[in-house]
């Protein structure tokens, strides 16, 4: 399992690693030895002397929503799409972090009109996946593929829905993109979706950093990558 590490240096004496993680001031569980197992006795003892977990909240998640679900029900979702009930499929993938401004992604998503679905993987979703966003005839509003290389499952409907409803190209497609990058997979994500072909995705809460200006003026004339605004203006701009 590949895990984000980013945490204050105060906090590395309860922090473990291992395999080819790392952090300092945090222990390193070494590799195991060979023929043998590797040794996690120093968590077990440590978690022994911790008090018991308590519970801050209570209610469910409704998740699984990979490819293979939802094309299960593409019946229900193309007649939805036909009859105006869904009107557009928001695609807000990619990543989460501790930055005010990502508090936008949550405004953006109780914004939405009810008539719209959002289809989510990654942790980008924790921003909104406890809101009560309802359904649309039994369609959760908010469709949740999983983890970040579960996006595969976004592009997978994406082409799906471009076959069943005879268009030639993905973008004339109901959906629309407000992707939420962090680090390099969310990268990942966004390079793959280029390569379909799809075009005017918005990226935030900021441009990637690596952007130099010559590859940026390439996405920006030939995919139309931009970022963000305001909720208001966004909302405005990419659902009408």
């Amino acid at each position: 399992m590949k895990l984000c590490l980013s945490a204050p240096k105060v906090w590395a004496c309860l922090i473990y690693t291992t395999g080819a993680s790392g952090l300092e001031g945090a222990t390193h569980i070494p590799d195991r030895p060979e023929g043998g197992r590797k040794d996690f006795s120093v968590i077990i003892e440590h978690a022994k002397k911790c008090q018991p977990p308590k519970q801050i909240e209570s209610g469910s998640i409704i998740g699984g929503f990979a490819h293979a679900q939802v094309l299960a029900l593409a019946d229900k979702v193309v007649e939805a799409v036909k009859s105006g009930a869904i009107r557009k499929f928001i695609v807000m993938a990619g990543c989460d972090g501790r930055m005010k401004s990502r508090e936008y992604y949550t405004e953006f998503a109780e914004k939405l009109p009810k008539d719209t679905v959002i289809l989510t993987a990654g942790c980008a979703k924790y921003r909104y996946n406890k809101l009560p966003l309802g359904d649309i005839g039994g369609i959760p509003r908010v469709l949740d593929a999983g983890q970040c290389n579960d996006s595969y499952s976004l592009a997978v409907i994406a082409l799906k829905l471009k076959e069943v409803f005879g268009l030639d190209d993905v973008n004339k497609l109901p959906i629309v993109y407000n992707i939420a990058w962090y680090e390099q997979k969310a990268v990942a994500v966004l390079l793959a979706l280029l390569s379909l072909g799809v075009k005017n995705i918005h990226l935030g809460p900021t441009l990637p950093a690596f952007l130099s200006p010559n590859v940026a003026k390439v996405l920006v004339e030939n995919f139309g990558i931009a970022g963000i605004s305001t909720v208001d203006e966004d909302l405005a701009l990419m659902v009408g």
